[in-house]
């Protein structure tokens, strides 16, 4: 069915929030597994995991513009795995997998294969990424003709400063990036940046104009066509969980989870009318970078003793009480005690949600 009410449009760029999410934690998790975080397939993933979180954050603005609000602060966007992609035609199984060239082969590049030319749009079940977002193309265009869309873009609660985003190894700054939308013509020119970056369209392999970015699919593409391109890569358990690990290793996988429901709740903010944009970019990052990046290193060196290694589980992480600081920082003196050598990544979180 197409898009025909401002509702529908908003539920369906909730819709791409999610899916955006979605894909983040399986490319994170088979990223960590390889033991050569600065080879080429390593930073080959983590390029496509940073465009994927501008690809969110261009479909919050987007919400905002229509007069939707994000709901980040809620455990709604929150994946659980193993689960199929939203909406995808046939399910796409996503799963939290050490990395191999079956998985970059039958999941991820399925996860951006290129749409079709002249393929029709498709909302609600969807056999390419891209002809999701063609559909929701045609769902502005047609309702802007019958309806205001933008007569309260909420400008002030979008993360619009280019700035706030830089392109890391492998992106190019021309692909695209931060952008406000507060009428149709940004509004086109957001989903255009991510179909672009992403799968892109039937064989065109860049995301730039000047041709220094792959696409999605071709940076996958390009993992699977160098031999013994991924190197050595730890086997790290499929689809962990916290609860089967040894207590030592849970206090650690407990302060990552923490840690991770943390940038959701950073993202309410940030995505809130405010003036404090780049404490929360600040904010943000550090928990990523500081926190996140290194903790989840650190917990693939972590053997479980049956052949197998820890990793990060992404779990939803439930607060039992009024104050996630709080309760966050106990669990940080826990850990800061059984694991002295990760007191400087416990003084980051310490500092990222203070």
């Amino acid at each position: 069915m197409p898009i025909e009410s401002v509702e529908d449009l908003r539920s369906h760029i909730e819709l791409a929030i999610q899916i955006e999410l979605s894909t983040i934690p399986p490319y994170l998790f088979a990223m960590y597994s390889i033991e050569d975080q600065v080879s080429e397939a390593a930073l080959l993933i983590k390029s496509i995991v940073a465009e994927e979180m501008l690809h969110a954050a261009l479909a919050a603005n987007l919400l905002l513009a229509v007069g939707g609000r994000p709901d980040f602060s809620s455990t709604a966007y929150i994946p659980r795995y193993p689960s199929d992609l939203p909406h995808h035609e046939p399910p796409l199984l996503l799963e939290l997998a050490p990395c191999s060239l079956p998985l970059v082969r039958d999941v991820f590049m399925r996860i951006e294969q290129p749409e079709v030319h002249g393929a029709p749009g498709q909302p609600d079940r969807f056999e390419t990424l891209g002809q999701f977002y063609h559909a929701l193309e045609v769902g502005l265009r047609e309702l802007s003709n019958s309806v205001s869309l933008f007569t309260n873009p909420q400008t002030e609660a979008q993360m619009s400063d280019p700035s706030f985003y830089g392109p890391v190894q492998f992106d190019a700054e021309d692909s695209g990036g931060l952008m406000m939308i507060d009428e149709l013509d940004s509004a086109i020119d957001a989903i255009e940046v991510i179909i672009h970056q992403g799968e892109g369209l039937s064989d065109e392999r860049w995301a730039d104009p000047s041709h220094q970015e792959l696409t999605h699919f071709y940076k996958l593409k390009r993992i699977m066509d160098v031999p013994g391109e991924l190197g050595a890569v730890r086997p790290v358990r499929r689809n962990p969980r916290s609860s089967e690990y040894p207590q030592e290793i849970r206090l650690v996988s407990d302060m990552f989870n923490a840690a991770y429901r943390h940038v959701y709740l950073v993202m309410a903010d940030l995505f809130s009318p405010g003036p404090d944009k780049t404490g929360h970019v600040g904010r943000l990052y550090r928990l990523m970078s500081g926190v996140l990046s290194p903790l989840a290193r650190h917990m693939v060196s972590l053997e479980l003793g049956d052949g197998e290694f820890a990793a990060p589980t992404f779990e939803v992480f439930e607060f039992g009480g009024a104050d996630p600081g709080e309760e966050t920082l106990l669990l940080a003196d826990d850990v800061r005690f059984a694991h002295p050598e990760l007191s400087p990544i416990v003084e980051a979180l310490e500092a990222a949600i203070a």
